[in-house]
């Protein structure tokens, strides 16, 4: 029995408790074994070209647009940049991150493990900082519903922090208290993938040629076994070697024992697997760089219009909803603050097709000009705040003209 067994097992005794560090220390820094004989856990799983551009997909699309406070006031909403925890988020959440690193560092944790844990340090009752921790140095204890959370110091102590303290960030989550272990649940996947990649370096160390077993006529000692078979490896291995015809003498004699990559499908394998792993991490395959040949520009923008909406949409509306539940109180919920991705970057296509969008609403008087200079980055100007409606989308009742005859159009 290890010693993460044995702490296991003490731990069972306890029902009312919820430990996570020892467990996740053992998963995510130890691995678990997948059925293709690979240790999986998170540093191997990013060794996996799939699952660290799929986890790179997800964090930069978190970290890459802005996460704002706002603030509803009746039928307008505007930035809340005065309030104290709105540089946070624009700016920096802490004296050595910036928001991007930020995000992106938590980011990587739920897609990774789940979970997503940041100590909120209040002063005063003010949050002035928000301090990320690594999901394997943070432990829950649950008590009924009332958990509290204990984090592992780099000097090996531990602090016990409130849940009102700590901003918890859950995907997944089956019993409300932790995030899903994408890591633990894709393993065999992620195993198998990580099988044909070793497979695939091996066999071009060994010269694009598969094992096989040298014979020779008369017997041989342990010594000149082992001489002839440094001998041969020396000559032939490697891809530096790749293509060198052996020449093989005294009755000697190579028989191949290896299954060639063509007749194993090796190639087709690893496409599988590379969808295998999007599909766990719900990422379109045409995000990492993976597409069939059938896949046009028309289709390639749609999927790219569904990886925002199917892919991110969820992650957005995850950490929205949780930053507004952790770092705002009830009374700043109620005078109308709350968080938001701004995803019309991600959105917006063509200068053309911006073109015409902007066009269509100015036109039904949805938007006036100093909004279309805001999304464009473009600084306001004096007027360009009236909303205008052309004279031949006016309502044709009020329309007359200067003789009292209706005529269908009508003055700005």
């Amino acid at each position: 029995m290890g010693f993460f067994d044995l702490f296991k097992s003490k731990q069972e005794q306890k029902s009312d408790a919820i430990t996570t560090t020892y467990d996740l220390l053992n998963g995510l820094m130890i691995g678990m074994t997948s059925r293709s004989g690979v240790d999986v856990n998170i540093n191997t799983a990013l060794e996996c070209n799939a699952v660290l551009a799929c986890v790179r997909v997800i964090a930069n699309g978190i970290s890459q647009i802005p996460f704002r406070l706002y603030r509803q006031d009746g039928n307008s909403k505007r930035l809340a940049t005065k309030h104290q925890i709105y540089d946070l988020f624009s700016t920096a959440p802490n004296e050595w991150q910036t928001s991007f690193e930020f995000r992106q560092m938590i980011a990587m944790h739920l897609c990774l493990t789940g979970n997503a844990y940041v100590w909120i340090n209040r002063v005063n009752g003010h949050i002035v900082e928000l301090l990320p921790y690594a999901p394997g140095s943070v432990s829950i204890h649950r008590d009924g519903w009332d958990l509290t959370y204990n984090i592992t110091l780099q000097n090996k102590k531990y602090i016990s922090v409130p849940a009102s303290d700590m901003w918890h960030i859950r995907w997944l989550a089956w019993d409300g208290v932790s995030g899903f272990d994408a890591v633990r649940a894709a393993r065999d996947t992620i195993g198998l993938s990580l099988a044909l990649e070793r497979h695939g370096s091996t066999t071009f160390k060994n010269g694009v040629r598969p094992s096989g077993v040298l014979t020779v006529s008369h017997q041989l000692n342990d010594a000149q076994r082992k001489e002839l078979r440094e001998a041969f490896e020396a000559a032939f291995s490697g891809t530096e070697n790749s293509g060198r015809v052996p020449v093989l003498g005294a009755d000697m004699k190579w028989q191949p024992m290896g299954v060639a990559n063509d007749s194993a499908q090796y190639v087709e394998s690893r496409k599988y697997q590379i969808e295998e792993i999007c599909r766990a991490f719900g990422v379109p395959p045409i995000m990492i760089g993976y597409s069939d040949k059938a896949s046009t520009y028309a289709s390639a923008e749609q999927m790219f219009l569904s990886h925002v909406v199917y892919t991110m949409g969820p992650w957005y509306a995850c950490l929205e909803q949780s930053a507004n539940k952790a770092l705002l109180t009830k009374s700043e919920r109620k005078l109308g603050y709350y968080f938001k991705f701004n995803v019309n970057a991600l959105l917006r296509g063509a200068t053309k097709d911006r073109a015409e969008f902007y066009t269509k609403l100015y036109n039904v008087g949805a938007i006036n000009p100093n909004e279309i200079r805001e999304l464009e980055d473009m600084n306001p100007y004096e007027g360009g705040d009236e909303y205008r409606v052309p004279l031949n989308m006016e309502n044709p009742n009020n329309t007359t003209d200067v003789e009292g005859e209706d005529n269908g159009n009508t003055r700005l």
